[in-house]
């Protein structure tokens, strides 16, 4: 018989409802870190104590009310009927992880019950970032870019090794909390994950412990909010020689390599041809490697590069972004990634969203790139969320970060996720940041060599579950013995 909503019980219903006011706020754009580890333990415990249909309706009221926190982000990016349907698709991934994990842990007896959460959610995690247009994005692992110890787990397993630990202590609370376990298996459970959480925190402490050798390079970011579209050649030309003023700061206190946003004008073939000498001219008069992202119409494709000029002027690059964000449908995508001997330090080049993807950062592991230079155009809300995932990118790979933004932040942060400087980007006149990038790396991470290893045989150990639970006809109990 299908349980109505109002029949649930009061007490399942307030775990669902504080479980997802939790994770609206853990998974965020700027998420608490520490409440991602324990929230959906709350709407797993309610699903657990409640029947297939009451379960269905909590989990997916939970989750709306989580994936809520970030509609009004969405309908900056997408219009609003899209908007209204990512929102919606969020509630339903959670909907689905956890259903199927509840059906999983309702088979009593064995490590099921702790891991199938977990395994599960790291499994979503990964397909995610494989099959989806934004990848995983909104992956709960993000959640921990603030929380430096549990994050260096990725320089390991990956996403999927941090969406994992991260589960377990969440999976522990529910299991315990729902089905009241004797003494002997209650205290398993903990030592099981307080053993598996503590070896990946104490990995990332031992690994933040490490001290960097050798010399930096000095870098310089400016951004200008201001974008050069349909405005009068007099406007634009305030912006430009404001960029100019910039440059000439920066350069004077020593900055070897400056970086400037991304799409800071759209230009045709003629303008293009202008600018390049322009800036050419810049780095030459400055002495100084210059990045800056320009889009270009040849008349028939629109791409979104990245130029890169060596002191003397010359234009050793023009990378083209990989991977598009929404509203770039005119865009033409690159397709190869690109690296250049800056001094002591080998330098990636990639745009904004490149950075999204794990896939396209290991391109630069693979490469042992040193640093990776992002420039980017941000949405405002999603400044420091956009900082930070790009941030994880690096821990993963073993590089350091330079990231400057129009509407979000300019960052540097080392190999290990650590902000080494950072100030948010601003209208004219502009915003500057001036830092000592740290010393090359002496080694790769395994990563960057083994890719999502963990993360498909995650997806391989959920399938099986689920395989082996409906051979058996999907059959599971609860704590009083009641079919389920």
């Amino acid at each position: 018989m299908r349980t109505s909503p109002a029949a649930i019980p009061f007490l399942n219903l307030l775990a669902a409802l504080a479980g997802g006011l939790c994770m609206r706020f853990a998974f965020g754009l700027e998420p608490i870190w520490w409440l991602a580890w324990c929230a959906p333990g709350l709407v797993l415990f309610a699903a657990l104590r409640s029947s297939r249909h009451a379960s269905l309706v909590l989990v997916t009221l939970a989750g709306l009310v989580a994936a809520s926190g970030n509609f009004h982000y969405y309908t900056l990016v997408i219009p609003l009927p899209m908007s209204l349907l990512a929102t919606l698709l969020q509630a339903l991934s959670w909907t689905l992880v956890i259903g199927l994990s509840r059906r999983l842990m309702l088979r009593r007896g064995t490590c099921v019950s702790l891991f199938a959460y977990p395994l599960l959610a790291a499994a979503f995690d990964t397909l995610a970032a494989h099959l989806l247009p934004d990848g995983n994005w909104a992956s709960i692992g993000y959640s921990q870019a603030g929380f430096l110890p549990a994050l260096q787990i990725v320089s390991l397993a990956g996403m999927a090794g941090l969406v994992f630990v991260l589960s377990l202590p969440a999976a522990a609370l529910a299991l315990l909390a729902a089905h009241r376990p004797g003494r002997g298996t209650a205290a398993g459970i903990v030592a099981t994950v307080a053993l598996l959480v503590g070896s990946a925190i104490a990995y990332g402490v031992v690994r933040l412990s490490t001290p960097a050798t050798g010399a930096g390079v000095t870098v310089g970011l400016a951004a200008i909010d201001d974008f050069i579209g349909p405005r009068t050649p007099a406007a634009a030309e305030r912006v430009w020689k404001q960029y100019e003023r910039q440059l000439a700061d920066l350069a004077s206190r020593g900055a070897m390599l400056i970086v400037l946003p991304e799409k800071i004008a759209v230009v045709d073939l003629a303008q293009a041809r202008a600018l390049r000498q322009r800036l050419g001219s810049q780095a030459a008069r400055l002495r100084v490697w210059l990045m800056a992202g320009v889009g270009v119409d040849d008349g028939r494709q629109r791409h979104n590069l990245a130029w890169l000029f060596d002191p003397s002027g010359r234009m050793h690059h023009a990378y083209q972004k990989r991977r598009l964000a929404p509203g770039e449908g005119a865009f033409v995508p690159g397709t190869r990634a690109e690296v250049e001997r800056i001094g002591p330090v080998l330098a990636g080049l990639a745009i904004c969203k490149d950075m999204h993807f794990a896939a396209s950062a290991r391109d630069y592991g693979r490469l042992r790139a040193d640093i990776v230079l992002v420039p980017s155009w941000d949405f405002g809300e999603d400044a420091l969320y956009a900082a930070r995932l790009s941030a994880l990118r690096g821990v993963e790979n073993g590089f350091a970060m330079v990231r400057v933004a129009r509407e979000g932040m300019l960052t540097v942060s080392d190999q290990l996720g650590r902000v080494v400087a950072e100030v948010r980007s601003a209208p004219m006149p502009g915003a500057a940041l001036l830092a000592e990038l740290p010393a090359p790396r002496t080694g790769t991470t395994l990563y960057a060599w083994s890719g999502d290893v963990f993360g498909w045989l995650c997806v391989a150990c959920g399938s099986a579950m689920l395989l082996a639970l409906r051979g058996s006809g999907g059959t599971s109990v609860d704590s009083h013995g009641q079919s389920r």
